[in-house]
């Protein structure tokens, strides 16, 4: 398997990465992880407009030719034919001395790695986690590497014998998935947390707000008080990978399968199929 590190494209065993980069020793650093259908990374503009405003707030350079970056990279692991594959792209601030303060200079490190993909499932089981999203914390908002609250909660719920977890803030607002935003339905009514909040503005969540409007769908962004949830007419989970994921389960809860869900993800699944 090949790789996309700093510039060059080399054979996974044997990439180096600097045991002093301080996204190994420390988190910092930023990611996102695209989907690609036949070659093609989906959306890959928003996701690269994405990464670097989050790179300008932490001051990390962002290099250039990342596009060219992920199709060489597809090629080169036999992946530019692929009905389905992924693409990670992970920027960190490099390595540097000991302590946790930036490094005057900083050199970053990019890394890219792609895999096959598989086809999402039909649908998932969900908890409300103990774990909440810190709503004073300015990484809140950005795809960090930092990411042990989100493994937390995803292991809570895999022990509660569901397959995902859904987070409050800390002020007991709803906030998100483990992995991706949340909807739910009240009637014809689809509701979402606000992007002003402790969530990640996802990619797939804006597209999906931006045809329901097209498709004359009524929306909400705001605060979300969780019982809104848990009385919810149909609830989905959205991230780049799978697109629009019912939820059967809310704990313990069965939940009906919307037929505006079905209408949206139809309409997404064209749009990001288009040419």
């Amino acid at each position: 398997m090949k790789l996309w590190l700093n510039g060059e494209l080399v054979d996974a065993g044997g990439a180096h990465i600097a045991p002093n980069d301080r996204g190994f020793l420390l988190g910092d650093g930023l990611f996102e992880t695209l989907l690609v259908l036949e070659g093609r990374p989906v959306l890959i503009d928003a996701h690269i407009a994405r990464l670097a405003s989050a790179a300008e707030i932490l001051r990390i350079p962002l290099p250039a030719a990342l596009k060219t970056a992920c199709t060489d990279l597809l090629a080169a692991n036999a992946l530019d034919t692929a009905p389905r594959a992924s693409l990670r792209v992970t920027l960190t601030r490099g390595p540097g001395p000991r302590g946790i303060a930036v490094p005057p200079e900083v050199s970053p490190t990019l890394l890219i790695t792609s895999a096959p993909g598989a086809e999402p499932p039909d649908s998932v089981r969900a908890v409300i986690s103990t774990i909440r999203r810190n709503t004073s914390s300015p990484a809140a908002q950005l795809k960090a590497l930092p990411y042990l609250d989100n493994v937390f909660a995803k292991e809570e719920a895999k022990l509660a014998g569901a397959d995902e977890a859904i987070l409050l803030d800390t002020q007991g607002h709803l906030a998100c998935a483990s992995v991706g935003n949340v909807f739910f339905w009240e009637g014809k009514k689809l509701v979402t947390p606000a992007t002003d909040g402790p969530i990640l503005p996802g990619i797939t969540r804006a597209s999906v707000l931006a045809l329901a409007r097209k498709l004359d769908i009524e929306t909400e962004e705001g605060l979300i008080a969780p019982d809104r949830l848990l009385k919810a007419e149909g609830i989905f989970l959205t991230n780049s990978l799978t697109g629009l994921l019912p939820v059967k389960k809310m704990d313990g809860r069965e939940i009906p399968a919307h037929p505006e869900t079905q209408r949206l993800s139809d309409a997404y699944e064209a749009f990001i199929r288009r040419p």
